[in-house]
C-alpha cells in the first residue's frame, strides 16, 4: 500500500483516542503530520501526557504534538467520568521523554496546513474547540483543508444527554462553527460509534500477546467504563468498543459505511443544547413552506464574499448512519497487529 491520506489528528486522549492514535500510526495508507490536543475526556495536561505515552508504546516516529484549548469556548471544562482517573484507564504507562511543540494547537495547525502543497484531512476525535479557533483566527487555511472528519454527534439519541453526544455537547459552539464553516465535513457519530466492538477473545489475545502495542490495546479494550459519576464500573462488564478508532477506520475504508448527505444543525440552547439535528426528511417541510427555512450561503469561511457564521440554513454534512461492524473490527485488529 502507498500513503493516500495525509492527516492531522485532533484528540482528547482518552481510551478510544489512544486506540485511534495507534491505528493511525500503524496503517500504511496514513501519513500522520501531527497531533493536536484539547481538553475533553480529561484535562489538557492529561491529554498531552497520554498522547505522548501512546506514541512511545507504538514506537512512533517523531510526530509533532501540540497542546491547545484547556476549556470550551463558553462552558467550563467538563471531563468525562468514564475514562479513569488519568483519562487512560489508569493502565500505568511510564512518563514520556518526547517534547511538546511550543506552539498553541491552532497556530501549529495553521503553520502545518499552509506549508502543504496539497490539502490535508483533519480527523477530529474530540470537542472541536481547537478547530473553531483555527477557522476563526486563520480563515486563510480553508483551501488547505480537504475535509474535516469528526467523531461526534448523532442522528438518533445522545450519551452526554438524552439527545447530545459528548464531543459536541462539551463545546457546541465550536462544533457549530466547524459545521457552518463551509469546509466539507463528515460525521462519524454515535449511530456507528456504538456498533463496532472487538470480541473479548480477540482482546484477550492482544492482552496476553508479545506486542507492547497489542497489550495496551487489549488493556484499553478491557477497561470497564464507569457507569456513574462516582466511578462505579459498568455492571455489564466487558464492552470492547473501539470508539474513536472507528472514525479513523472510516478514513481508509469508507465503503463499509452507509452514508447520507444531510443538513445538520447544532442546537445551542435549552434542553437540546449540543444536539446535532440531522434533517433526514424526503419532502419539503412546513418550515420551508412557511418561510422558516432559507437556502444556506455555501461560501466557505474566508473565501471571497464569505462571512464566518453568516449562513442562513444548515449546510449538508456526510453522515455515517450504519456500518459493517465486523469489517471494521477486523480492520482494527489487522492494523494494530502491525505495531511492535
Amino acid at each position: 500500500m502507498v500513503v493516500t491520506h495525509r492527516v492531522l489528528l485532533d484528540v482528547d486522549t482518552g481510551i478510544d483516542d489512544a486506540l485511534a492514535i495507534m491505528f493511525a500510526v500503524a496503517h500504511p495508507e496514513i501519513e500522520l503530520l501531527g497531533i493536536t490536543c484539547v481538553a475533553g475526556n480529561t484535562s489538557l495536561e492529561n491529554v498531552v501526557a497520554n498522547t505522548l505515552k501512546v506514541l512511545d508504546v507504538a514506537e512512533a516516529p517523531s510526530i509533532p504534538v501540540a497542546a491547545g484549548s484547556r476549556r470550551p469556548l463558553i462552558e467550563p471544562a467538563r471531563a468525562s467520568h468514564v475514562h479513569g482517573g488519568d483519562g487512560l484507564g489508569d493502565v500505568g504507562l511510564p512518563v514520556s521523554a518526547r517534547e511538546v511543540d511550543p506552539r498553541h494547537a491552532s497556530d501549529f495547525l495553521r503553520d502545518t496546513l499552509l506549508a502543504q502543497d496539497e490539502p490535508v484531512t483533519i480527523v477530529a476525535l474530540a470537542p472541536q474547540t481547537n478547530l473553531a479557533l483555527l477557522l476563526r483566527q486563520y480563515p486563510e487555511v480553508v483551501p488547505k483543508i480537504e475535509r474535516i472528519l469528526f467523531m461526534g454527534g448523532s442522528a438518533s439519541g445522545g450519551n452526554a444527554t438524552a439527545v447530545a453526544e459528548f464531543n459536541v455537547w462539551h463545546d457546541p459552539e465550536a462544533a457549530a462553527i466547524v459545521i457552518d464553516s463551509g469546509v466539507p465535513t463528515f460525521m462519524y457519530g454515535l449511530d456507528v460509534f456504538n456498533q463496532v466492538t472487538i470480541d473479548e477473545r480477540d482482546a484477550d489475545e492482544l492482552l496476553l500477546g508479545p506486542s507492547a502495542s497489542g497489550r495496551l490495546a487489549g488493556a484499553l479494550l478491557h477497561h470497564q467504563m464507569a457507569d456513574d459519576a462516582e466511578g462505579e464500573p459498568n455492571p455489564d462488564g466487558y464492552a470492547g468498543h473501539i470508539g474513536d478508532a472507528g472514525a479513523v477506520c472510516a478514513l481508509v475504508d469508507p465503503e463499509a459505511l452507509h452514508v447520507e448527505r444531510r443538513p445538520v444543525r447544532v442546537e445551542l440552547a435549552g434542553a437540546s443544547r449540543g444536539q446535532t439535528v440531522v434533517d433526514r426528511r424526503q419532502r419539503v417541510g412546513e418550515d420551508a413552506v412557511h418561510g422558516a427555512h432559507a437556502a444556506p450561503d455555501r461560501t466557505p469561511t474566508g473565501a471571497a464574499g464569505g462571512t464566518a457564521g453568516a449562513l442562513a440554513g444548515p449546510l449538508p454534512v456526510d453522515v455515517a448512519l450504519d456500518v459493517d461492524r465486523l469489517r471494521y473490527a477486523r480492520l482494527f485488529l489487522d492494523t494494530i497487529a502491525l505495531l511492535p
